[in-house]
C-alpha cells in the first residue's frame, strides 16, 4: 500500500488482488470515456471498429490479461474502503499510442532522451472531484515508479482551463511535484518531465538524465 498524504484515503497499485475494486468503479461509470477502460494509451490503434458493446468487453478483459501479465500499472485511490480515484502509469513500451500520435513524433528532439515511465490518464469519482484525489493518485503513482526504480517520468497535463483536465491532471499540480514543462503538446497540454531518483531499496535508476 502506497503512502497517503491525507488520512480520509489510502492508495493502493492495480493487481491481480486488487482488480476487482478497478472494475467495481469503473463500470459504475460504463467504463470511462467511451468504454475505455483505460486502454486507449496500451494500442497503438484504436478498436473502434467493433461495436460499442463488444468494445467495451474486449477493453476490459485487455486490460484485465495486461495486469495479470504485470504489463499494466496503475494506482487507486479509496475512500472508506472504495476506490474513487485512479491514475494509470507504465512504462513507455506499455503504453505506445503516444508514440504513435502525430503530436508527439512533431516534437522531435524535445521527445529525447525517450521517458522510462510515463503518466497517461486521470480519474475521479464524481463525488469526490475537487478534495485531492488526483494529486493523491499522482503521489501513489510516483512512490510506485520510486519502488521500482525511478528514472525519467513523463506526463501530459493540461493548461487551458477548457480542456479536460479531468483525464491528464492539471500543470501546476505536476509543477508541485517537480516536473518542469519541456514543451507544448497540442493546443491545451505540455509535455513535462521530471527525473524521480529510486527509493533506498532500489539502487540507482536505468534511465537517463531529463
Amino acid at each position: 500500500m502506497a503512502r497517503s498524504r491525507n488520512a480520509r484515503y489510502t492508495v493502493r497499485e492495480l493487481s491481480p488482488s486488487t482488480w476487482e475494486d478497478f472494475a467495481t468503479f469503473f463500470a459504475k461509470y460504463h467504463g470511462v470515456q467511451d468504454s475505455c477502460w483505460c486502454m486507449h494509451y496500451h494500442r497503438t490503434r484504436p478498436n473502434y471498429d467493433l461495436p460499442p458493446a463488444e468494445r467495451a468487453v474486449q477493453n476490459r478483459e485487455d486490460h484485465r490479461r495486461l495486469v495479470g501479465q504485470g504489463s499494466a500499472h496503475g494506482v487507486l485511490v479509496y475512500s472508506q474502503g472504495r476506490a474513487v480515484g485512479w491514475c494509470q502509469f507504465g512504462r513507455t513500451a506499455e503504453l505506445p499510442r503516444i508514440d504513435a500520435g502525430q503530436k508527439y513524433r512533431a516534437l522531435g528532439e524535445r521527445r529525447e532522451p525517450p521517458p522510462d515511465w510515463r503518466i497517461t490518464c486521470f480519474f475521479v469519482d464524481r463525488s469526490h472531484r475537487r478534495a485531492g484525489v488526483a494529486e493523491e493518485a499522482l503521489v501513489g503513482a510516483l512512490d510506485a515508479m520510486q519502488r521500482q526504480g525511478g528514472g525519467v517520468v513523463e506526463a501530459y497535463p493540461a493548461t487551458d482551463p477548457r480542456a479536460v483536465a479531468t483525464w491528464f491532471g492539471s500543470a501546476s499540480m505536476f509543477r508541485r511535484h517537480g516536473f518542469s514543462m519541456v514543451a507544448p503538446y497540442g493546443r491545451s497540454n505540455v509535455l513535462m518531465r521530471r527525473n524521480l531518483p529510486p527509493s533506498e531499496a532500489t539502487g540507482r535508476p536505468k534511465s537517463r538524465s531529463a
